[in-house]
């Protein structure tokens, strides 16, 4: 089975000759320093050989976990936020059925994602949704604390209980937590749910092939092992011994530090396939929480292609030139779709007629891709051999990687999130959280000074 891989060359011509080459000693250093545990953030290295130390008996659990709420629940509940539930929503939603809603599966439980905001019509909505169902949920925060998810698991909580019960909603309720400390542990031990452990050592944005991810795509009804096979099989291929010219993340961290320097401070992420809309926003999270410190680092967009390409598509082709692409592309589709013959042939489409619609797509990208790069904008490709669970397992090991070796090369600390806490303490001042009294009058000084 062969493995996704990467064309560097319509970015690499944007660069003076030996530019990439010249990255290579860098990135060979960065990554020996995540294998060496030398590097800053040298705690969070967990995740590095974490597919490589998966086990079968741990995925037993995990699965055998995911059947008891596949068989319990119509509908399961995700309560993350950030790294806690981007990953599985990327799988999830890259693997399954656009319009699992409106079919209403029978196999499959629906899966949804609250937590991840405080927007009081999106949770009131979804407790409405839920009167009437047979829910489950799966909370997952190392702290028990972090507002946004506490918020929601608290009212999902109490609801699940009304409904069936306190001993019944035992069941059906999983805490992915701290091994020992956080308020989210002590609810679990207290209460008696199921819980598996976040490793102190993995940071929530690479915690998906942790039980953060695994949990909820297993409940989804995806292949959990192939998911870590393919993880598995890059990680032999990003291997610290692997040439740079022959490591794909390698390859990736250095043309992208290269066009860094050369002045390309914006990098989009641009896929072909709608259902790698939330893939591109755990990228996003990955690469932008990891580099974006200490006043570097690239900054992390992404566009939906062919639909971006009649709002955005003008700022790209045209716009300033600081931008550069990333396109994931999939080579083969899972369904077949025909193009049709119309008689009338209104709207002068025949010339398509029995092509596949996916050949149409293809050539789109094609040309953008062409145009893009005669407009002055760079592009990286990874080609992906089919959109499975196997070759999603490949691509989050391969950004993943690719991300620590990048962060190195920066000279950041790729592993902690400093300024997510800014928003937290002003949040919490203006809410007048025990504890923050002198910060509470100095922010309401400041807001009076200000009018």
């Amino acid at each position: 089975m062969k493995n996704i891989s990467l064309d560097i060359t319509k970015a690499a011509c944007f660069l003076g000759a030996g530019a990439v080459e010249a990255f290579e000693p860098k990135v060979k250093a960065a990554q020996e320093a995540l294998e060496n545990g030398t590097c800053p953030g040298n705690d969070f290295l967990g995740w590095l050989h974490l597919p490589s130390s998966i086990t079968p008996q741990f995925l037993d659990e995990i699965q055998a976990v995911a059947n008891t709420l596949r068989e319990k629940c119509e509908v399961v509940v995700v309560a993350g936020i950030g790294g806690s539930y981007l990953g599985a929503r990327a799988v999830i939603e890259a693997l399954g059925n656009t319009f699992t809603w409106l079919i209403q599966d029978k196999k499959n439980p629906t899966i949804l994602f609250a937590g991840n905001n405080i927007g009081e019509d999106y949770l009131s909505e979804m407790t409405e949704y839920l009167k009437d169902k047979k829910f489950g949920v799966i909370n997952i925060s190392k702290s028990g604390t972090t507002t946004e998810t506490a918020l929601t698991f608290r009212l999902l909580k109490k609801q699940c209980e009304a409904q069936i019960g306190k001993e019944a909603a035992k069941d059906v309720i999983v805490a992915v937590t701290d091994a020992k400390r956080g308020a989210a542990r002590t609810c679990a031990d207290k209460e008696g749910y199921k819980s598996f452990i976040i490793p102190d050592n993995v940071g929530g944005r690479f915690s998906v092939l942790t039980p953060v991810g695994l949990l909820p795509i297993a409940c989804a009804g995806f292949d959990i092992r192939q998911l870590v096979q393919g993880a598995q099989d890059m990680e032999k291929a990003c291997g610290k011994d692997v040439p740079a010219g022959e490591n794909p993340a390698a390859q990736y961290a250095a043309v992208r530090n290269a066009l860094y320097q050369a002045g390309k401070k914006i990098e989009i992420m641009v896929n072909y396939q709608p259902k790698l809309h939330f893939m591109s926003e755990w990228w996003k999270q990955l690469y932008g929480e990891s580099e974006g410190k200490d006043k570097k680092g690239i900054f992390p967009a992404s566009v939906d292609f062919t639909t971006d390409l009649h709002s955005m598509g003008q700022w790209i082709q045209d716009g300033e030139r600081t931008i550069f692409e990333t396109v994931i592309s999939i080579e083969e589709p899972e369904r077949k779709l025909l193009f049709p013959l119309d008689e009338e042939n209104l709207d002068g489409l025949n010339f398509l007629a029995g092509k596949r619609v996916d050949e149409v797509n293809k050539m789109a990208e094609l040309g953008t891709r062409l145009a893009h790069v005669d407009g002055g904008v760079p592009n990286i490709r990874i080609s992906v051999p089919r959109l499975n669970e196997y070759y999603i397992g490949q691509l989050i090991y391969f950004f993943e990687i690719g991300c620590g070796i990048s962060g190195n090369v920066l000279g950041v600390n790729p592993f902690n999130q400093p300024g997510v806490e800014a928003y937290k303490k002003n949040m919490f001042a203006l809410l007048n959280k025990p504890g923050y009294e002198a910060e509470s009058k100095a922010i309401q000084e400041r807001l009076a000074k200000e009018g």
